[in-house]
């Protein structure tokens, strides 16, 4: 099964027209290249703020309280696009405007039939708490496809390694990551974050990435890091953990990914990380002790 993770450059539509002329086209190419999951990035709806006012846009609330007229279009542009090319389709996210008045940054997955489920990204960022009407979400998903169980993490959650082994415990077997990071660092801690998630868990974790520079969208001004596909560095996969690695100016990465056979490798395995993570939990190593020197006759010392 193929797979299409977007590096998704950042461009200044006009109009959600001209965005939504865009996505559909590049979706058609991801799709024409016979993928049958495509990821798009985090903040993805972020990119329309080019459509607002300079004094709006320049207000991360106010950008955010004025892109709440577009989603109903966004939920038809995508369930379309899913429909249309048979695939399932993760349309980045979207941040949603909450009854207490807060946002929850929401990552949309669109099956063939256009019908949709979400995962709410749950531990925010500083960027996100700084602003203070962004708020975490509540619930932890896992989600039943074709190719296997599937799961998100959006962005700095594939960094806390407690969700993704609930979701591998669910039966995911497959982490979708949509990000998005502007500086070096943060890309760093993310690609970091997702190896180790598919080493722990024994899974394929897919990193999607916004990208290039666009200084007249404050939200999305700078972008790093690149779209990959990993799995956990074992017997019969690559030894490095790194499927397969984005272009630097390529819009896709397209790779295969094969469930059943990173299951089967589980019985010749090197290492059973997943089989072993619960001797984490024995009474006499859940909670470091602070040791005494001593000298060689086992004299304590001070």
């Amino acid at each position: 099964m193929k797979i299409a993770l977007a590096q998704w450059r950042i461009e200044s539509p006009a109009s959600l027209e001209e965005f939504a002329a865009r996505v559909s086209a590049e979706v058609a190419e991801a799709a024409a290249c016979g993928a049958r999951i495509v990821v798009l990035p985090e903040y993805l709806a972020l990119e329309l703020a080019s459509t607002l006012d300079a004094k709006t846009r320049a207000d991360f609330t106010a950008t955010l309280a004025a892109l709440q007229a577009v989603h109903a279009d966004w939920l038809r542009l995508f369930a379309g696009l899913a429909a249309a090319h048979g695939i399932h389709l993760l349309a980045g996210t979207f941040l949603l405007a909450q009854p207490d008045g807060r946002y929850r940054n929401r990552a949309y997955l669109f099956s063939p039939n256009g019908a949709h489920v979400y995962q709410d990204k749950l531990t925010l960022t500083g960027f996100e708490n700084a602003h203070g009407v962004i708020e975490p979400g509540d619930a932890l998903k896992v989600f039943d496809s074709p190719y296997g169980r599937i799961a998100i993490a959006v962005c700095y959650d594939s960094e806390f390694p407690l969700y993704a082994r609930a979701q591998r415990e669910a039966g995911a077997r497959l982490l979708l990551v949509p990000s998005c990071t502007d500086t070096e660092a943060g890309a760093t801690r993310v690609r970091i974050g997702c190896m180790a998630r598919a080493l722990e868990n024994r899974v394929y974790v897919a990193r999607s990435v916004t990208a290039g520079e666009a200084p007249g969208n404050p939200a999305l001004d700078t972008n790093t890091g690149r779209a990959e596909l990993y799995a956990p560095s074992d017997r019969g996969l690559p030894d490095d953990g790194l499927v397969a690695v984005a272009r630097p100016a390529a819009t896709w990465l397209i790779a295969e990914v094969d469930l059943a056979a990173l299951e089967a490798t589980t019985v010749d395995a090197q290492v059973a990380v997943p089989a072993d993570w619960g001797r984490q939990w024995r009474p006499e190593v859940v909670r470091a002790r602070l040791e005494t020197w001593q000298d060689d006759a086992g004299t304590d010392l001070k």
